[in-house]
């Protein structure tokens, strides 16, 4: 079989990675095993063994303890639609990040005061050090978790007030915009930034897959006016979403 000038063990992964693309090895099929390999492509156990790594670290085919490799299943990605929020009435913080309006979610929440980082005081607009409630969110359908939330406030605005927590008191539950305007800061404008980045070892144990595997980042801010009034990293499994954006032209 002719090859490129590329490594053994990336032309090895290209051509099995063909095979799971055109169905040669459909999901679920056992992988070739490593002496296989090294005897239909020629080359040493370390190349197949390397070759394996690759489509592992591409999500492609995954280990199970005892059997082998085998080629993964892989999701069909939802949407995550982001076109603007409603003033007041969310149903929650749920519906500020869910992909699709017609399932209903669930979501469980933890708050701690912190002392804001570098970064986080940057997205503020506050000192480092400063104090902010932090409210970590795993957001599930279905019973399975979907997405993960960090969002940080900063007390200056809501301690000592009814919507201090989050997920107690008179609005727990409530959006970012129905809770800062019971305390009369109207949020009209939210930015947000997206990135992308290996998943962390804490996040891949909630979302599954193997630390590493690419996740979206969603850094969003809440604004009122030029006043930065809640800033969140919403993290979402890479291969099962798509962050859809329909943004209206003026």
């Amino acid at each position: 079989m002719p090859f490129g000038e590329q490594p053994a063990y990336l032309r090895v992964a290209e051509d099995l990675r063909q095979q799971i693309a055109d169905g040669r090895l459909p999901p679920q099929a056992r992988l070739p095993s490593q002496a296989d390999l090294r005897r239909e492509y020629g080359v040493s156990d370390t190349v197949a063994l390397q070759a394996r790594r690759v489509l592992m670290a591409e999500g492609l085919v995954e280990g199970r303890s005892g059997s082998g490799t085998y080629v993964r299943v892989q999701p069909v990605p939802r949407r995550l639609f982001r076109s603007g929020y409603r003033t007041l009435g969310e149903a929650g913080p749920f519906r500020q990040e869910q992909a699709d309006e017609r399932q209903r979610g669930t979501w469980e929440a933890h708050s701690e005061r912190q002392e804001a980082t570098r970064t986080v005081a940057e997205r503020l607009r506050t000192e480092p050090g400063a104090a902010v409630m932090c409210t970590r969110y795993v957001f599930r359908t279905g019973g399975e978790p979907e997405m993960l939330s960090t969002s940080w406030e900063p007390l200056r605005l809501t301690g000592r007030t009814p919507v201090m927590l989050p997920e107690q008191g008179p609005l727990a539950g409530c959006g970012v915009v129905e809770r800062m305007a019971a305390i009369d800061i109207m949020v009209d404008n939210v930015t947000e930034e997206v990135g992308a980045r290996p998943a962390l070892a804490p996040e891949a144990q909630v979302l599954g897959g193997q630390p590493g595997r690419p996740v979206l980042v969603i850094a969003r801010t809440f604004h009122a006016g030029s006043l930065p009034v809640e800033t969140a990293d919403v993290v979402l499994p890479a291969d099962r979403y798509r962050a859809a954006y329909h943004l209206p032209v003026r």
